[in-house]
């Protein structure tokens, strides 16, 4: 926890429970979650903290360089404490959203750098399919049918 605090304080944003809380809960998962997740997971733990908070905090994480928005197209935003560029999968059965840890698209970003003559400063990728598990069950409902 004393860890954390040290990443907010070197971001100059002020530490209270609440934001280390949330900043907590983010840095340590790889399921990108929502804010209403997010609120759900402290709900127990810190029952006086609103939506709001948890909405002005993942702002300021945003702005701060600490995490990152991913509109992945499901009237939600998901967030991910992974701020270095990363592409995503995102399966359209259940919603998980899956970081994708692979060197292939460096060549891509370089050959369209190239090709346009465009400073590309930041990009997002998604990959939409189906998950692993979602293909298993279907796999598994067409057996049993």
């Amino acid at each position: 926890m004393e860890q954390l605090a040290e990443i907010l304080k070197a971001k100059k944003l002020k530490v209270t429970p609440q934001r280390l809380a949330i900043y907590k809960v983010l840095y340590e998962t790889s399921s990108h979650p929502t804010a209403e997740d997010i609120y759900t997971a402290l709900r127990q733990s810190h029952p006086t903290m609103s939506l709001a908070t948890v909405y002005k905090t993942l702002d300021a994480l945003k702005k701060s360089d600490l995490a990152t928005e991913l509109n992945i197209g499901d009237d939600s935003s998901r967030y991910d404490a992974t701020i270095k560029s990363h592409p995503h999968m995102i399966c359209l059965n259940c919603g998980k959203v899956i970081d994708l840890h692979t060197d292939s698209l460096k060549d891509f970003k370089e050959n369209v750098q190239k090709e346009t003559d465009f400073d590309i400063v930041s990009e997002k990728v998604y990959f939409y399919g189906t998950c692993k598990e979602c293909k298993s069950k279907k796999e598994q409902n067409k057996i049993n049918d």
